[in-house]
């Protein structure tokens, strides 16, 4: 049988590619793994951002769109990133930075179980970090080029929040359909774990009446999980299509193939492959420094890129 693995990538829209670059690189200390575009619309930007490699499960992809407007909160949507940092001094050395850095966030708390410490980012996206105690996420490497310790550096993505209007549907599809497992329950919702039962796949269901969210900027597109390969694929694919889920079939994205399907509340889940990964067509030395491309876009460079504008 095949299994999920736990997250692959989460993808982001924001307004300004360049506020994004500063955020996720300067601030957060990332590693820009892959600056490329939307493979679907070329006019924009998708900027990966991770661990050394992009190592799965670290993955923050952020589409540009320059004309978006603002986020109207709501529910049937994806609401906040969990981000995993090593320790509980970790947390105070985030606050400290985010209070350098002019970060908006809040003070240190608890959130799904764990001390966590909330913020946003310059689009107003909601994220906390959550203290790891000493759980790692397989094949994670260190930025090196950042200034953040490497004691401190965040490890990868831990729980997500999914705020839906259908609860039951929502559950069903969890433990049902994608074979995640209940961990606990309580006023502040759900919590799932993926048969692996560590905190870096989790998902966090919220219930929330009311009228759907409108995306805009700093709102979450889709979250990416993962399975082994493409062999993967059309089982899930199938899943989809019997429970009448839309479905995308599989799509190659050179750097993984997957599969694009919403839940009965609105929220779009990829099935993402582990393979073959971001060093596919960069060196690991030089990851994200230049624009890649898709072989089939390769051809269109120069018209390309001659309307991104520079973000370094």
């Amino acid at each position: 049988m095949t299994t999920i693995l736990g997250h692959h990538h989460i993808s982001m829209l924001v307004k300004n590619a360049k506020e994004t670059n500063t955020f996720y690189k300067d601030i957060l200390g990332l590693r820009r793994v892959k600056m490329t575009v939307n493979q679907d619309d070329p006019s924009m930007y998708h900027l990966f951002y991770g661990d050394k490699t992009g190592t799965p499960g670290t993955g923050l992809t952020f589409f540009e769109m320059p004309n978006i407007g603002r986020t109207h909160k709501g529910t049937n949507a994806i609401t906040r990133i969990g981000l995993m940092v090593p320790t509980e001094e970790s947390l105070t050395y985030w606050k400290s930075r985010f209070e350098q850095k002019g970060v908006y966030h809040g003070s240190l708390s608890t959130y799904g179980n764990r001390k966590a410490l909330k913020f946003e980012d310059s689009d107003g996206l909601q994220l906390v970090l959550l203290v790891a105690g000493g759980e790692r996420l397989d094949h994670w490497e260190s930025v090196e080029q950042s200034d953040v310790p490497v004691e401190h550096q965040i490890l990868g993505m831990g729980t997500i929040e999914m705020t839906v209007r259908d609860s039951k549907q929502f559950i069903h599809t969890m433990t049902e359909l994608l074979k995640y497992k209940e961990v606990s329950r309580d006023d502040n919702g759900i919590l799932f774990q993926t048969a692996k039962g560590d905190s870096f796949g989790e998902i966090l269901m919220k219930q929330l009446d009311g009228p759907d969210e409108k995306p805009g900027r700093g709102s979450i597109h889709h979250l990416a999980i993962g399975v082994d390969d493409k062999s993967d694929l059309s089982h899930w694919n199938n899943v989809a299509k019997e429970n009448r889920f839309v479905s995308s079939g599989v799509v190659d994205r050179y750097y993984f193939q997957s599969l694009y399907f919403r839940e009965s509340n609105g929220i779009l889940f990829e099935i993402a492959t582990q393979g073959p990964g971001f060093t596919v067509d960069q060196n690991s030395d030089h990851l994200g420094e230049t624009l890649a491309l898709p072989p089939f876009l390769e051809e269109r460079r120069a018209e390309i890129e001659s309307k991104l504008i520079p973000i370094d």
